[in-house]
């Protein structure tokens, strides 16, 4: 059995694969932040499986490239960068592996949030700079109280949800907008559900946003929901870059409608730090100071996700090939 594992980030030659899996023959493809892998055309003839590692490029080769290929697998939850369609186009699954560092995302979001809203980021930031000066309360702008506050989630799925009970924990109001979910969730997890984006942002302090990207979610945080937001809102994005319209999240920070925001994910990465919002953040103009956090992608990580994803990325593999068993398939629409 071989594995092409396009695009892949790890320093190490895939000890924890090769160890788990020795009858895996693992070809591996490197890439680097700006560029995917190059792959040879003869070898991506031979190889039975396809995994994607990078959670911003897509393989740089098409389906039709790979003839021996029976399954498809993106190493992350995210499923924007592995071509579903073509791969369905052959008949072939395409999967995901959402069962890793849901903790980790849930967590981060939690903390993106604290940090603004308690301020110790902010906090931190003053006495480093200006010492004595900078020792007070008053420097960090968005410190609210959280009981009684509304967290608002955008997607209740296994990170979603686990979000969700973290806000609860800290007696905090929940409101999901999920039109995807079956009626009834807000009755099992006893939050609250509402049926539109606009009910959702005109009633949230802080909106979490935890939706996959996909047509219907790119800029689904634009210029019409952050118009319906409710003001002083606190914007966290660990999903997806481009579900925020940086645009139109600039112009709500600048008027004063969007208080804060902590961003996990950009449309481009690292590539449009440059861009207005960004380099107004990384010049400390004073209509943001301590209003926005950007991390570089990070929620997923901790070693112990790093593990599970890179051993659970091969089980979805190893189960379809050697047992016939499909997991996470997220392009069964074109299997039927």
């Amino acid at each position: 059995m071989k594995i092409l594992c396009a695009n892949w980030q790890a320093a190490d030659e895939a000890e924890l694969e090769r160890q788990h899996y020795p009858d895996i023959e693992f070809i591996l493809a490197r890439s680097t932040n700006d560029k995917a892998a190059a792959l040879d055309p003869a070898m991506c003839r031979e190889v039975d499986a396809v995994i994607n590692y990078s959670p911003t490029h897509n393989v740089a080769a098409a389906p039709t490239a790979f003839p021996k290929a029976r399954i498809a697998v993106r190493s992350g939850v995210g499923f924007d960068n592995i071509d579903t369609s073509g791969w369905g186009a052959r008949k072939i699954p395409a999967c995901n592996v959402p069962d890793y560092g849901t903790t980790e995302v849930a967590d981060h979001a939690i903390g993106l949030m604290l940090a603004l809203t308690r301020g110790t980021s902010a906090y931190g930031g003053a006495i480093e700079g200006e010492g004595a000066q900078g020792w007070h309360f008053s420097r960090a702008p968005l410190v609210r109280r959280h009981k009684g506050a509304t967290f608002g989630v955008v997607g209740l799925g296994r990170i979603g949800l686990a979000a969700a009970r973290r806000a609860a924990a800290f007696d905090m109001k929940v409101v999901f907008y999920d039109p995807h979910l079956l009626s009834g969730v807000d009755l099992s997890t006893g939050y609250e559900r509402v049926h539109t984006l606009a009910e959702l942002m005109g009633r949230a302090d802080v909106v979490s946003i935890h939706t996959p990207l996909s047509d219907e979610t790119r800029k689904l945080i634009g210029k019409a929901a952050l118009a319906a937001a409710r003001p002083g809102l606190v914007v966290v994005n660990t999903a997806r870059g481009p579900i925020v319209d940086l645009d139109a999240l600039e112009a709500a920070m600048r008027s004063g409608t969007v208080a804060g925001a902590g961003l996990d994910v950009l449309p481009h990465e690292p590539g449009d730090l440059e861009h207005p919002l960004l380099a107004a953040w990384r010049r400390r103009e004073p209509w943001i100071v301590n209003r926005l956090i950007v991390t570089p992608h990070a929620a997923f990580y901790s070693p112990a996700a790093m593990r599970d994803l890179r051993l659970k990325s091969i089980e979805v593999v190893h189960a379809y090939l050697a047992e016939g068993r499909l997991t996470n398939c997220v392009n069964g629409e074109y299997l039927k």
